[in-house]
């Protein structure tokens, strides 16, 4: 049973990011082309006010800056019109005492099945869950590590459980399973929040790149 990350915990895991600035490390610091960008550095996205959680504030602003950063990105990105309709609604972070008291990072975000979401049977494209399950916990975790929870994806696995139609309320619960020196690992849920139907679960693998395949 998972105890939860005590606000003492929280505010020392804060200062220590606080004091660094949250860096992101780059995976070759003494390159000047700069693959990772500080979400210190990022200018701030999405409204925390209705962000529910035990995460600190600075966490919640820089996990959503990150989040349109990369997840988003420009008008011209894929996903963009999907992306910019994610919010987060809790953003956690826990003291899991079955697991030698490691930190466990958990995120939910919400989404209303769009026109821009559907494949040709009107119901929510395999894709754009891949798409929504992509966005991780890890980057939480890592803020509060001071480490680089961002990566790239190197492996999916998706269960699809049923169909969402159009004006689906989805709800995507991702939990962080382990952030190591070079692979992390999340697991998600996207279910329909007024019924409790799961649409979709996942593994997901990320790892650091090497700088020289970018």
């Amino acid at each position: 049973m998972a105890s939860r990350y005590s606000s003492t915990s929280v505010a020392s895991a804060s200062a220590v990011a606080m004091h660094s600035h949250s860096h992101i490390p780059s995976s070759n610091p003494s390159s000047s082309r700069k693959v990772w960008i500080d979400p210190a550095s990022l200018p701030n996205q999405g409204d925390i006010s209705s962000v529910s959680g035990n995460a600190p504030d600075y966490v919640k602003q820089l996990n959503y800056n990150t989040y349109h950063s990369y997840g988003v990105g420009g008008e011209d990105s894929f996903g963009y019109k999907v992306g910019k309709e994610v919010k987060f609604v809790d953003v956690n972070i826990n003291r899991k005492l079955d697991r030698q008291e490691k930190l466990e990072a958990t995120t939910v975000a919400e989404v209303v099945v769009n026109k821009y979401m559907l494949n040709g049977a009107g119901m929510l494209h395999g894709g754009c869950v891949a798409y929504l399950i992509d966005n991780t916990p890890l980057v939480v975790l890592g803020l509060v590590q001071n480490v680089n929870g961002v990566g790239v994806t190197q492996a999916m696995n998706v269960l699809f459980h049923s169909p969402a139609p159009i004006g689906t309320c989805l709800q995507i619960k991702s939990t962080s399973v382990s952030l190591g020196g070079r692979v992390m690992t999340s697991r998600c849920e996207v279910i329909d929040k007024h019924t409790g139907r799961a649409v979709a679960s996942a593994f997901l693998n990320k790892m650091q790149p090497n700088q020289t395949k970018l």
